[in-house]
Order: structure tokens, then C-alpha cells, then sequence
């Protein structure tokens, strides 16, 4: 059964560190940057690529300390993101968070993980999240292919339409809704027949 309850987080709101700046690391840091460029970020790591910091350059949101974890580094810290290979240092900052209830995600190791960082296909204002659990991020990434190929570039122009059109609704919730439903129908319905003709 997969219990994983899906959200969409404001990284710009909250603080996240990153520790581990390897090729796993960057990866990471490329995956937050792709979805929250202005990411309040922190990489503590012994070793940082030449590529993480070509990748944050001129970024003042993110900050780099080149050395050996510290304990304090999750002092005011929200999220933690663990990208290395130290199965001791892991299992040390998983008993931190722990005991400081930060979530926490360790590359590679679905058991230590309170999330997981799922494929994600963007488009404009259009966020779809993949996730399979933990068993297969390269099934994700396929999934992620398909539906990036399937949704027209149009979308969201059609999604700011939309927005628009609930931001001038008058009436209570219900009515509301009723009104969006109907016209989110027939937009998806001409979108079907377009993409046949």
C-alpha cells in the first residue's frame, strides 16, 4: 500500500540543507534549482564540485561551507537533503533530525527517508509530482518523459485563463465550483479533439 501523502513545499519560505556535493549532490542541487530557484539553501560538504559551484554562483539564497559536517548545521533548519555515500555520518544526522523533527531525505536509502524526491513534470503554473514509492526513480523519469511529450506548451496559458475566470466568480463555494468544473470539462474535452484533427 503506498501511504506517501503528496505536497508541494515553498523552499523559499523555509530553510533546507544539503549536505554532500558529490555528483549525487549536484544532482540534488539541480533538481531543487529546476523547481525553486530562489531555494534558501545551505551545502555543507568536504569535498564541493567545480559544477555546484558553477551551479550557484551569483546565487545569495545559497550558501556553501566547504568542510566536515557539523552538528550545528541543522541549527534553524527546516529540511535536510542527504547526498553521501557515509553510511555513519546518515545514520548520525538521521538520529538529529529525528530528535529535532526536520524531515529528512538520504539519497538512495528509502528506509531513512522521511520524503522522497519524486520526477517532476513543469509547465508554466502546471506541477505534476511522480512518485513510485521509493521502488523506481527510473520508471519515474520514464513517466515524467511520456507526460512532458502528452500535455500541449499551451497549458498554461489555459491555466491562466482559468485563473482568471475564478478570480471574477461570484456566488458561494458550490456554485463556484459547479461553474469551473463545467468549464474545465469542455476546455479539456476541445483540448481532446484538437490534439485529433
Amino acid at each position: 500500500m503506498n501511504e506517501l501523502f503528496p505536497i508541494y513545499v515553498k523552499l523559499h519560505q523555509i530553510q533546507t540543507l544539503l549536505v554532500g556535493a558529490g555528483n549525487v549532490g549536484l544532482e540534488k542541487l539541480e533538481a531543487i534549482l529546476a523547481n525553486s530557484p530562489l531555494t534558501n539553501l545551505h551545502i555543507v560538504a568536504t569535498n564541493v564540485s567545480s559544477k555546484v559551484y558553477e551551479l550557484v554562483s551569483g546565487k545569495e539564497n545559497i550558501k556553501i561551507s566547504e568542510r566536515a559536517f557539523s552538528d550545528s548545521d541543522i541549527n534553524d533548519v527546516d529540511l535536510i537533503i542527504l547526498a553521501t555515500n557515509n553510511a555513519a555520518l546518515n545514520a548520525h544526522i538521521r538520529q538529529l533530525a529525528t530528535t529535532r523533527h526536520i524531515l529528512l531525505n538520504v539519497a538512495d536509502k528509502p528506509a531513512l527517508c522521511d520524503f522522497y524526491l519524486g520526477s517532476v513534470v513543469s509547465k508554466g503554473n502546471l506541477k505534476i509530482g511522480i512518485s513510485t514509492n521509493g521502488k523506481s526513480p527510473t520508471m519515474a523519469k520514464r513517466i515524467k518523459e511520456f507526460l512532458n511529450d502528452l500535455l500541449p506548451e499551451e497549458i498554461d496559458e489555459t491555466l491562466e485563463l482559468m485563473g482568471q475566470l475564478r478570480d471574477n466568480l461570484t456566488g458561494d463555494f458550490q456554485e463556484k465550483v459547479r461553474v469551473l468544473n463545467a468549464h474545465t470539462k469542455d476546455v479539456l474535452n476541445k483540448k481532446s479533439y484538437d490534439s485529433t484533427n
